[in-house]
């Protein structure tokens, strides 16, 4: 079942994001893949979790987000909405969800709300996926946009690399934000692109932009939570703070489990199901009439 109910606390809604941008209040997006990460987000207090095809990477151990497939996004996206209640939650369309047609990218974007429980779908690219984000509005489904370090095409832009540093490449982000606002998504993400060209598209659009390595001048900032929780380690980003090393903790707790068993320090009576005397001793003497039946019968 979802989070304990909050009664300070209302459900995040689109309109509850485009209100906070234009009162100047940010918004806080972390990732989750589970029903536990989800449920602790949700109490925390957070703005929108969304279900990222990053599980392919940090959850599910492949090398890119490239082989996350639309199931493995709806088994994940189903925990999770299982453990939020007040969050905005958004799924994230995996590689070929949604790029071969309009029809396919409306069908799957349907699948996130009505078989995973999502509020939303987010999407990766701009003039090129217009064409799908204004099928999947047109649906009543909301599409979150991403912008910038679009990790999949990540083939495409020659790797793990910031964007828009070029006047031509600021250029066509700044574009492409405005296109996807006009084809009708309701928030954007840019990641990994400069700090004053991320403010620069925020400032001039009407919807929310939330950053990840985009600055201090977005209406919103997100973060794997892997990243920040110190659980993946295969590399960190630069703009990834981290707030706690819980890998290390996990590893010292599963050191000291083996250590205990090892020396059989564990389990302890503490942790241990009693059995009476009596029952105990009963049970022995059934036991040893079983046994003598069984041989007399021989």
């Amino acid at each position: 079942m979802p989070s304990s109910p909050n009664p300070g606390r209302e459900k995040i809604t689109t309109s509850i994001l485009a209100a906070k941008k234009k009162n100047g209040k940010p918004i806080t997006m972390l990732t989750a893949y589970d029903y536990a990460t989800s449920m602790v987000l949700d109490r925390a207090g957070i703005d929108c979790i969304l279900v990222g095809d990053s599980l392919g990477m940090v959850v599910l151990g492949y090398e890119n987000t490239l082989s996350v497939t639309m199931e493995d996004m709806l088994h994940h996206c189903r925990a999770v909405a299982r453990g939020a209640r007040y969050a905005h939650r958004i799924g994230d369309m995996p590689f070929m969800s949604y790029q071969a047609s309009r029809t396919d990218a409306v069908r799957n974007a349907g699948r996130f709300l009505q078989e995973a429980g999502m509020d939303a779908v987010k999407l990766e690219g701009g003039r090129e996926v217009v064409g799908a984000v204004e099928g999947i509005v047109a649906a009543g489904i909301p599409v979150m946009g991403h912008l910038g370090l679009t990790p999949q095409s990540l083939h495409k832009l020659g790797g793990w690399k910031v964007q828009g540093r070029s006047a031509e490449d600021a250029r066509k982000l700044v574009e492409d934000a405005h296109l996807l606002e006009s084809a009708g998504c309701y928030a954007v993400i840019l990641e990994a692109i400069p700090d004053r060209l991320a403010e620069f598209i925020a400032r001039r659009l009407r919807i929310p932009v939330i950053g990840i390595g985009a600055g201090a001048g977005c209406d919103g900032q997100a973060l794997v939570s892997n990243d920040m929780l110190g659980t993946f380690e295969r590399f960190t980003p630069k703009f990834a703070r981290k707030y706690a090393d819980v890998g290390a903790v996990m590893e010292k707790a599963f050191r000291a489990f083996i250590a205990d068993v090892g020396a059989r320090r564990f389990p302890d009576p503490e942790h241990a199901y009693p059995m009476g005397d009596r029952e105990y001793t009963s049970l022995l003497r059934d036991l040893r009439a079983r046994t003598a039946r069984r041989r007399k019968a021989l």
